[in-house]
């Protein structure tokens, strides 16, 4: 076979497989919330930054709250940083509900309100990635750009590499999601990924059920999976829990309360919350009156 009918074949099997991943995602994929509003930009946005280091199925419970209290830009750009803080609850790294306000705050004054719809304009917005600006565009607004996430990164690499996301380097995986993606529906092929990688491409594959099994170069390969490399620290006595925990008592209270207060209700050591809540101070996450009290932003 000829060099240019080899390439040929290539992108006819590429072809066949993403149109039964699409299938898959159409059909048999899990049906998350925020699906009902991918043509709405702003609920793409909110979605996406709370999918940032956070599980799906939690987001399914915090978004429809989220949106319900804050339908829309203005809603949430007018609000106060407290109150963002409060509807975000417990879905934990609070710093993506402060950059969503922000971001919002951004919109309206420098977008008249619109989320923008180039990748570099989004880019520019606090707390949003390459990967959600990636996800925002290509959702909703059909840009043919590749949105690379963990899971991505996962199928990707096994896909076309036959190895794990951390035995090749990330320019590979990049090149490789950008040949892959179905540029003519590149929105709900990023999501197609992605939720392939959470629910079938998983440490341990299940190759049974994934739609991309025969073009996959690690099935091909013999290879069975492995988990990543790299451990996530403990939870347990970090100063993200101490800070989680600042946060939470702050949020069920109607007024600030003292370090000691806080301490006391937490069974902290007064020195721990004190450090937990300048961390909180310089993030913008919480606020001392002057009478040296904590409370939730205004």
């Amino acid at each position: 076979m000829s060099s240019a009918g080899g390439a040929s074949a290539v992108r006819g099997e590429r072809s066949a497989a993403q149109r039964s991943l699409l299938a898959w995602f159409r059909t048999t994929g899990p049906i998350y919330p925020w699906r009902e509003r991918e043509r709405d930009p702003y609920a793409v946005l909110v979605s996406e930054v709370m999918l940032q280091q956070t599980q799906a199925s939690r987001v399914v419970e915090a978004f429809p709250l989220f949106m319900e209290r804050f339908p829309d830009v203005g809603s949430i750009a007018e609000a106060s940083r407290g109150d963002v803080l409060r509807t975000w609850g417990g879905l934990g790294y609070p710093r993506r509900a402060a950059s969503l306000h922000e971001a919002a705050r951004r919109i309206v004054r420098d977008h008249d309100g619109s989320v923008p719809t180039d990748v570099s304009a989004l880019l520019e917005l606090p707390g949003i990635g390459p990967y959600t600006a990636a996800a925002v565009a290509s959702i909703a607004y059909g840009s043919p750009v590749a949105a690379i996430d963990t899971n991505v990164r996962k199928v990707m690499a096994r896909l076309e590499l036959a190895a794990e996301p951390d035995e090749v380097p990330d320019t590979d995986v990049v090149e490789a999601a950008s040949r892959w993606l179905a540029r003519e529906a590149p929105g709900d092929w990023n999501q197609a990924v992605m939720n392939l990688g959470r629910e079938v491409c998983r440490p341990t594959p299940r190759c049974d059920a994934c739609p991309l099994a025969g073009a996959c170069a690690f099935r091909a390969s013999g290879r069975i999976g492995r988990r990543s490399g790299r451990r996530q620290p403990a939870f347990a006595g970090s100063m993200r829990q101490a800070r989680g925990g600042v946060l939470r008592e702050l949020r069920g209270r109607d007024r600030a309360a003292t370090i000691g207060a806080i301490a006391a209700a937490l069974g902290l050591p007064v020195t721990r919350v004190g450090l937990a809540v300048d961390a909180l101070e310089r993030d913008g996450l919480v606020r001392r009156t002057g009478s040296g009290r904590v409370g939730l932003p205004r």
